[in-house]
């Protein structure tokens, strides 16, 4: 089999992958080929020389862009331990600040639109005006739906009570069945970059992804590169209606949910209609111990549904569409958006049980830069995303400084894509899509490397897909019904 071989010290000029920034799209070469499988790992210890082989046999990782991967080595403990003990600490004070702030910023954008556009004389400026409140209340409203994040976190205040009354009534208010969520989201947090056990954005496997075109291809080469304009719909879809869909079929979500230990997942799988989602009180997300959250999280929506139903009755529909709905979509977008782009991009790994642990999975997400929008409307929910993956109790306003803390740890690990600002942001929604299709393991992979997948696409773009021959009469995933890894759930923060 013809290959491309990268030997250590002959590796291509972008294989140095900064701890600052990632490589532009632009400035990552295509490469074509695979790697040589004869290039293992290989150990300076004499007195141990035969376990730590064994044990760090890899093979040669690449991520999208080329650059080599080594699997991370720190643990959950150096991490905490680089934090400032005050970084940890929370304040009621600051924290009903922040509502209250937001709760004002949507209050007096809604008095001067109703107030004042009426008073426009253009019909087409009325509306570009009131297409203008819908994106100003989106922005606030997800600034509202961030504080009760931090709410489900325990990151909001000292008192869990608090945290959950507080976490509930705002995520109500937005239509989230905020203890449905919080559950998931802890079991996400939990198992990051779990190929088997994550709950978001669980990339497609090589073999799920061409199964989607069965009836027109087989293999990746049968498939030829999607169209921009595929990809465009694709991310109109994914941004309109990925939050909902996720609620409602846990679509993006692991799917082995036979697994669940008390046998709330045998016959079940997402979709429609199978009771997994997030307001069954049975859905195999959830054990029975969380049955009365899940009531009453439907009861929040129940009564933020007739509430909207009220007004409507007394304002009309087209007033609250505007007034209410299509913010409330801009807030899935963004939610969508954000959640993407911290798990999806073309140098983050996801792992099987053999190569997972906490540390890594925690490390496999990405900061990203929204300027003035992101710190201060969104309350750095972007750009502090690694170090809330690591310790996620750190209330925001000092996130920036954890963050800080942890990258001399972190080191080459650390992951930040700043390049561009706002815009640069927005672009990486197209480029994630353009990238990042499917996850397959690397060319060459051996021993514990066999189970970090890398993403792989169907557009010529950086490191080529494995050949259909090779694996074609391989299983279609990594066995994960061995060992677990090191299972590291006692250091998650939730």
């Amino acid at each position: 089999m013809a290959s491309t071989a990268i030997r250590r010290g002959q590796a291509p000029k972008f294989a140095s992958y900064a701890s600052s920034s990632s490589i532009s799209p632009s400035e990552a070469p295509s490469i074509v080929g695979s790697l040589a499988a004869s290039e293992k790992s290989s150990s300076t210890s004499l007195s141990s020389m035969g376990s730590v082989e064994q044990e760090t046999k890899k093979g040669v990782l690449l991520d999208t862009f080329g650059n080599e991967f080594e699997l991370p080595n720190f643990t959950i403990k150096d991490i905490r331990d680089a934090i400032p003990a005050h970084c940890f600490e929370r304040s009621y004070l600051r924290s009903y600040g922040y509502v209250l702030r937001d709760l004002m910023c949507l209050a007096t954008t809604f008095y001067i639109f109703h107030n004042y556009t009426p008073l426009i004389q253009s019909y087409p400026l009325r509306c570009a005006a009131w297409a203008f409140y819908t994106v100003l209340q989106g922005l606030f409203a997800t600034g509202i739906w961030v504080l009760a994040h931090e709410c489900g976190h325990g990151a909001f205040s000292p008192s869990k009570f608090v945290n959950d009354l507080t976490g509930w009534v705002l995520h109500s208010a937005l239509l989230v069945p905020y203890f449905s969520w919080k559950l998931s989201h802890s079991k996400h947090h939990k198992a990051t970059g779990h190929m088997e056990r994550d709950m978001v954005f669980v990339p497609k496997t090589r073999q799920e992804y061409t199964s989607k075109f069965s009836s027109t291809a087989h293999t990746v080469a049968e498939l030829g590169e999607e169209t921009p304009i595929v990809t465009a719909l694709n991310m109109i879809l994914q941004q309109l209606f990925g939050w909902p869909m996720y609620l409602i079929t846990n679509a993006t979500g692991h799917n082995c949910h036979e697994r669940q230990s008390e046998g709330r997942g045998k016959g079940k799988e997402n979709g429609w209609f199978t009771g997994v989602n997030h307001f069954n009180p049975s859905s195999p997300l959830y054990e029975n111990k969380h049955v009365h959250l899940i009531i009453y999280s439907d009861i929040g929506l129940t009564i933020a549904g007739f509430l909207l139903y009220m007004g409507i009755q007394k304002f009309g529909f087209t007033n609250m569409l505007v007034w209410y709905f299509i913010p409330y979509l801009w807030v899935n977008h963004w939610l969508v958006a954000i959640t993407f782009l911290q798990h999806t991009d073309p140098t983050l790994p996801h792992y099987y049980p053999e190569a997972w642990n906490f540390a890594r999975g925690a490390a496999a997400t990405i900061d990203r830069e929204f300027g003035f929008i992101g710190r201060q409307l969104l309350h750095g929910i972007i750009e502090t995303h690694v170090l809330h993956h690591f310790v996620s109790t750190i209330p925001f306003y000092n996130a920036d400084e954890a963050t800080e803390a942890i990258k001399p740890v972190m080191g080459k690990h650390y992951r930040s894509d700043t390049k561009g600002g706002s815009l640069g942001f927005l672009k990486a929604i197209w480029t994630s899509s353009r990238w990042c299709n499917f996850v397959e393991e690397c060319e060459g992979a051996e021993g514990e490397g066999k189970y970090v997948m890398f993403f792989r696409n169907r557009n010529g773009l950086g490191v080529s897909p494995r050949k259909d021959e090779d694996v074609q009469g391989e299983a279609k995933q990594p066995n994960a019904a061995g060992k677990a890894g090191i299972v590291d759930l006692a250091e998650d923060s939730d």
